[in-house]
C-alpha cells in the first residue's frame, strides 16, 4: 500500500473556488479502483489530502487522470505556495 499526504494553501480570496475544485477532485478520485482512501481535511485556508493507494500502477493511473491534471492547472494561481506532496511509509 502507498500513502500520500498532499497539502495546499489557498489564497484567502480564492478559498471558495479552491473548495469547489478540490471537492470535485475528491469525488472523482474516490471512484478509482486503486483508491483505498482519499480523505480531505481542512483548517481555514489549508487543505490536506490523506491518500492510500493499492499499488504504484494505481497511483500512476491516478496521476495521469485529466481531472487531476485540470485541478493542478486550475489551482496554480489560486494557491499561496506550490502544492506539497509527500509519499510516506507507515512505521508504527
Amino acid at each position: 500500500m502507498i500513502s500520500i499526504t498532499a497539502i495546499l494553501k489557498s489564497k484567502p480570496e480564492h478559498l471558495i473556488e479552491v473548495q469547489n475544485l478540490i471537492s470535485h477532485l475528491v469525488t472523482e478520485t474516490r471512484k478509482e479502483a486503486a483508491c483505498i482512501r482519499y480523505d480531505l481535511h481542512t483548517s481555514e485556508n489549508v487543505f490536506i489530502l490523506w491518500e492510500e493507494w493499492k499499488d504504484q500502477p494505481g497511483l500512476d493511473l491516478h496521476n495521469s487522470q485529466s481531472y487531476l491534471q485540470d485541478f493542478i492547472k486550475k489551482t496554480e494561481n489560486l494557491v499561496s505556495s506550490p502544492i506539497q506532496v509527500y509519499k510516506t511509509a507507515q512505521t508504527l
